[in-house]
């Protein structure tokens, strides 16, 4: 009888460990396939235009980005805090260590003095929004020299 609970406490036992093995080997697993993403590093996050003059119309930047991850970055939308700040950006899905941009476009007709405009990328990475700044100072019609 004393072989037989010996027996029966090593089985539960050893079935206890097979279990608690695989759900370790499964976690694991689970975290490592989480791992696998895509992250967009971008060159610069913020650029000042400095001063421009409302006359000469619309000003462009290109923020570029890379994709330091190990799956494909899509970029979902952009956009702009404000009506006067369009965003365009790479629409195909951007493959690991490869680049892609946003390229935005600030028009300062009717504006005047200093600007600060930001642009919310939303994308599939994990940190999912990425913040991207314009400024300047905006020199109106009737004062340029």
């Amino acid at each position: 009888m004393t072989a037989f609970l010996c027996n029966f406490a090593t089985n539960k036992y050893l079935v206890f460990m097979k279990r608690f093995f695989l759900f370790t080997i499964a976690a694991l697993l689970c975290q490592l396939a989480m791992m696998a993403q895509p992250k967009a590093e971008f060159k610069e996050v913020t650029y000042d235009f400095g001063t421009i003059k409302e006359s000469k119309g619309a000003v462009k930047h290109t923020f570029e980005f890379k994709n330091t991850g190990d799956k494909p970055l899509i970029i979902i939308d952009a956009v702009a805090s404000c009506g006067c700040t369009r965003p365009s950006f790479t629409a195909k899905p951007i493959k690991p260590g490869k680049k892609g941009k946003v390229e935005v476009t600030f028009s300062p007709t009717g504006r005047r003095g200093t600007f600060r405009k930001t642009i919310k990328v939303k994308t599939n990475c994990p940190d999912k929004v990425s913040s991207l700044v314009i400024t300047g100072t905006i020199i109106p019609k009737g004062k340029e020299k």
